[in-house]
């Protein structure tokens, strides 16, 4: 996991191109998504942290994000009851 207020922009552009960082997610709330989702873009920088897979996220406690990923949201809740 890395938060995206110890890096810069130029940092995350090179760890995006070179596949270090694939999704992102919202450390307050714990929940991750595409790096193209529209919820995700609105967040704060002081909350939004990045993972390099879905196992990283997950193993942080992270959810995925019922907006961009949905059919891994269903996933989840369905195991989550």
């Amino acid at each position: 996991m890395i938060r995206h207020n110890t890096i810069d922009d130029n940092e995350v552009l090179k760890a995006i191109k070179t596949g270090l960082i694939r999704y992102g997610g919202h450390r307050k709330q714990r929940i991750y998504g595409t790096l193209t989702c529209k919820s995700g873009k609105r967040m704060k920088r002081q909350n939004r942290v990045f993972f390099k897979n879905r196992k990283d996220a997950i193993s942080n406690g992270y959810r995925p994000c019922g907006n961009c990923m949905k059919e891994t949201y269903r996933e989840w809740t369905s195991l989550s009851i």
